[in-house]
């Protein structure tokens, strides 16, 4: 009888995405910069191949754009792709934990325990890790759905936002909005926990209608993409 699988080495494409992946969502290669693929790759310690292909990936992703002369960029944001992924979080993240209050199991009420415990709202120019300590929380929560097409959906979504938390962390939050949305966190889990569907997908809404992504996506589209947005 054979054992399990080995898991896969990662190999210099699978760093060099991450790495890449890393330096666009912590801000060190800013919105619509041109990515110098030379120097980064030598930055990285690999040749400019495994690069290459880590690029293609995150243009796939919507992270990066490559044009036919081989150059490179970080996409730029966008306001209409604020919208897009403020519509969709809105219904989907509502929906994932009305799931979870329905489906949670005792391995996912310790991940969503473990995941909010210290967890502290953003600050106004976050490190990678403090953005990874947030989607780590939502992603237990989301995670506890047990629907695979969800989680994967969601998942996706994750990475684009990012982009445009950091834009709305550009303007200074006060006390009572960071209380707020650790109020926020705090309940969604307590509600999970109770089985409260119906209480947890209400929070969440709230929560995704005062979210950092909601702000960018209001700052991008102006006033009138404002009223747009939170147009029932």
């Amino acid at each position: 009888m054979t054992g399990p699988a080995a898991e896969p080495h990662p190999t210099k494409a699978d760093h060099a995405y991450l790495r890449v992946k890393e330096l666009i969502l912590s801000g060190e290669l800013p919105p619509a910069s041109v990515i110098a693929q030379a120097r980064l790759a030598r930055d990285i310690g690999i040749s400019t191949t495994p690069l290459r292909e880590a690029l293609r990936r995150l243009k796939s992703e919507g992270l990066v754009e490559l044009d036919a002369h081989r150059d490179a960029r970080v996409a730029p944001l966008a306001a209409e792709e604020a919208r897009d992924l403020l519509e969709l979080r809105r219904s989907l993240d509502p929906l994932a934990v009305a799931l979870a209050a329905e489906r949670r199991t005792k391995a996912d009420i310790a991940a969503m325990r473990a995941a909010a415990q210290g967890l502290e709202p953003l600050p106004g120019n976050p490190a990678y890790e403090h953005l990874v300590a947030h989607r780590t929380f939502h992603r237990a929560l989301y995670s506890a759905s047990h629907n695979d097409l969800l989680i994967q959906t969601l998942d996706s979504l994750w990475d684009k936002a990012d982009r445009y938390r950091r834009l709305a962390l550009e303007a200074e939050r006060g006390q009572d909005a960071r209380d707020r949305k650790t109020a926020e966190h705090e309940a969604l889990v307590e509600l999970v926990i109770a089985g409260d569907a119906e209480g947890a997908a209400a929070v969440m809404r709230r929560h995704i209608d005062t979210s950092l992504g909601a702000q960018a996506a209001w700052r991008l589209l102006g006033d009138d993409g404002e009223a747009a947005t939170r147009k029932e």
